[in-house]
Order: C-alpha cells, then sequence, then structure tokens
C-alpha cells in the first residue's frame, strides 16, 4: 500500500465516496497554497508597503463585501454554467494574484488594490464547490461529505503558514509570492483534470430565468441565513477577539498563542470525520442546538481565569462545537435549496461568513476596549444561544421540507 493511500485512510478512513475525491484533491491543494500566504498578508502591507493598520482594516473590510458579492454571483453563475468552469475561474485567477503582488513590489495604493480583491478570487468558486458537494453524493451523506471537505481543508492551513513561514523566512517576499503561485497552479492542474462536469445528484437542467429571486421570499432560508451570521460572528471571536483578548488583557505571550492555536486544526483532522459518524444518527436541529453554545458559552470561562488549561480547556469545547456546527449548517443549506438552484443558496449563504468576518472584529474589539473581557463573552455567548436556537427550529423545517418532497416523489 502506497504512502499517500496510507495517509488518507489514516485521515478520512475507507468510507468517503469516490466521486467525492476529486473535490478533496483540490480542496487540499487549494487551502495549502491559501494557508501558505493568508497568514502574512497583513504583515506584508504593513512591513513591506508601510501601510498604516486603519488603512490594512479598511482593505480588510472592503475585501470582505467584495467576496460576499463574488461569491453569491459565482454560485448562482455555477447553476447556469456548471460548478466546473467557475471552480477552475476562481483557482486560475487565484493562480495570478501572488504574481500580481510581485508586480506591485512596494507600492502601497496598488498593493492595497491587491490585497482587497484578493479574498473576492476564492469565493468565485467557493459557492461552485460546496454546491459541487451535494451534486455527487446522495442527500444521506451530505454532512459526511462535508465533513471530509472540511478535513481537507483544515489539514491544508494547517500546513500552510509552516511552508510559508519557511519561504518567507529562508528568501522573503519574493520567494514567498513565487511559492503561492506554484501551489496553487497546482490546485488548478487538479481541478483541470479531475473535477467532473457534473455529478449523479445535479439538476437536471439549469434554472429559467428570474428564478434566483425566490431567494428573497424563501423565508425559512433568510431565517437560516440570520442565524447562520449569528453564528459566524462567535467563530469570528474566536479567530480574531480571542487572541488579542488572551495577549493584551491577559499577558499570553504571542509564541504561546502560536502554540495554542495548532490545536484547533489538528482536532480537526484527526476527529471530524469520527465525529459526524458517531452523531450521524442525530437529527441537524439536535446538533445545531449543542453545538453553537458549545462555542459560545466556553468564552465565559476567560472572565473568571485565563490561566492556560481555562485556555485548553475553552478551546477543545470550542473546536467540538465547530465540528457539530459547520457540515451540519451546510448539509440544512443543501436541503434548503431547491436543486437548481444550489449554487445561488450556497452563495447567499456564504454572505454570512463575508458579514461576520467584515463586522465581527470591529463590534467584538470596541466591546473589549470600552467594557472589558465579561461584557465580551457574554455577548458572544448569547449571540451563540440565539443562533443554535434559531438555527435548530430552520433545521427541523429543512428536514420536514425533505421529507414531503421525498414522499412527493
Amino acid at each position: 500500500m502506497g504512502l499517500l493511500v496510507r495517509v488518507f485512510r489514516l485521515v478520512w478512513g475507507s468510507e468517503v465516496d469516490r466521486a467525492l475525491r476529486p473535490v478533496l484533491a483540490v480542496q487540499l491543494a487549494g487551502s495549502l497554497a491559501g494557508g501558505c500566504v493568508a497568514p502574512f498578508l497583513g504583515i506584508w502591507a504593513i512591513k513591506h508597503l508601510d501601510a498604516g493598520q486603519p488603512a490594512v482594516g479598511v482593505v480588510y473590510l472592503i475585501g470582505a463585501v467584495v467576496a460576499a458579492g463574488s461569491g453569491y454571483f459565482g454560485g448562482h453563475l455555477s447553476d447556469h454554467w456548471g460548478r466546473r468552469r467557475l471552480i477552475l475561474a476562481g483557482w486560475v485567477l487565484s493562480a495570478f494574484m501572488p504574481l500580481a503582488a510581485l508586480a506591485v513590489g512596494a507600492r502601497e495604493l496598488p498593493g492595497l488594490v491587491v490585497l482587497a480583491i484578493l479574498p473576492s478570487l476564492g469565493a468565485i468558486g467557493g459557492s461552485a464547490d460546496t454546491a459541487m458537494v451535494a451534486d455527487l453524493v446522495p442527500p444521506a451523506r451530505h454532512e459526511a461529505a462535508y465533513a471530509a471537505v472540511r478535513v481537507a481543508s483544515n489539514f491544508g492551513v494547517t500546513l500552510g503558514p509552516v511552508i510559508g513561514g519557511l519561504l518567507l523566512a529562508l528568501a522573503g517576499w519574493n520567494a514567498l509570492f513565487i511559492g503561492v503561485t506554484v501551489l496553487a497552479a497546482n490546485a488548478v492542474l487538479l481541478a483541470w483534470r479531475y473535477v467532473p462536469r457534473g455529478g449523479a445528484y445535479a439538476p437536471e437542467a439549469p434554472p429559467e430565468k428570474g428564478r434566483a429571486r425566490a431567494i428573497l421570499r424563501d423565508r425559512p432560508f433568510l431565517v437560516y441565513v440570520a442565524a447562520g451570521t449569528l453564528a459566524s460572528f462567535v467563530y469570528v471571536a474566536y479567530e480574531t477577539v480571542l487572541p488579542i483578548s488572551l495577549v493584551v488583557s491577559h499577558g499570553l505571550s504571542n509564541a504561546t498563542w502560536g502554540f495554542l492555536v495548532c490545536v484547533n486544526p489538528a482536532i480537526v483532522t484527526v476527529f471530524q470525520l469520527r465525529l459526524t459518524r458517531a452523531t450521524e444518527r442525530w437529527s441537524p436541529a439536535l446538533k445545531l442546538g449543542i453545538a453553537l453554545p458549545l462555542m459560545g458559552l466556553p468564552f465565559l470561562l476567560l472572565s473568571v481565569t485565563a490561566a492556560i488549561p481555562a485556555v485548553v480547556l475553552v478551546i477543545v469545547i470550542f473546536v467540538v462545537g465547530e465540528m457539530l456546527w459547520i457540515p451540519t449548517s451546510q448539509s440544512v443549506v443543501a436541503r434548503l435549496a431547491p436543486d437548481d438552484l444550489r449554487g445561488a443558496y450556497m452563495g447567499a449563504f456564504g454572505i454570512s461568513w463575508s458579514v461576520s468576518w467584515a463586522l465581527g472584529p470591529f463590534l467584538g474589539l470596541q466591546v473589549h476596549a470600552a467594557a472589558g473581557d465579561l461584557a465580551t463573552w457574554t455577548m458572544f455567548a448569547a449571540m451563540s444561544l440565539v443562533a443554535g436556537s434559531v438555527g435548530a427550529v430552520a433545521a427541523t423545517g429543512a428536514t420536514r421540507s425533505r421529507r414531503a418532497s421525498l414522499a412527493a416523489a
């Protein structure tokens, strides 16, 4: 048995749908490229372009807004033009952007434009990629399939920063961007070679013109998007507010946080599929009702103590909730979406992430600066409770809708 086969079975097991494996390969290659450069872009803007921190913050805000639009339209177009075309377009454009960063040199304004555009390029094919998962596997396997894709993504995100850090330390920014271009080109080649043009569960025909407006009349889905936005705020708090709180307010060193932050992707890589299989009999509503409070409530412990064992406990409980939440939330969107609008629905749901990344750090840090830890973590804990309750209700409706459609068929 080859080494790659052994690694695959160690991480994913032997139950992954064969049709899904091309998506896993492209996701791993793409997340490796993204993970290689993403942690260093802010540093590049400040240190290399000599941009101010407020300017970089505005650029990130603009990038999140643009990514929300490109993610929706990419998913919408994939319903009409096919998933493969949009996936390839997203990866090809992403492969060229590091070259654009090389071309701008140390010029601040062109460099900030590149930084603002970059998130939107990956979003072009992201919704199509998510929708393709539901095209390739039967509805009963959606959650397991999304969990498998998430493992591939975390695997790449875990290894990518190590590669990027080595390139940066050994040869500087030019080497980093050239290396990312090579990794992104690898994702393009894999997508060109292996991503199929359709799937066994893909819609038989594209939607009629103007049909995407049905999203605006789909109240259960809009409620679910609102719940997803609150849930994403809690996730963004972990990514952005937590490290600042620990380092600035509690005196944790940067190096210590750098070690602790690796706990999350490591746990996801090893246990995501195992947890998904262990809870496959649970309803989506139950999973969401449990997952989101698990993500938000542990933050309250940090108002009492920020000792390293307490921080580790918070991270571990948060990750368990996260592993329940993300695959379940994606499978619920697949259930709520009409087959011919699957890409548009995935793109619309992706807007919740963009809104959270745009506003979450601002809101969390403003509250933290004005009122301290207790108020901050109480706010995010309350968001998790509301998101869990509303998400569970929406998931129940999605399950009933799916059963009714199957009965009618």
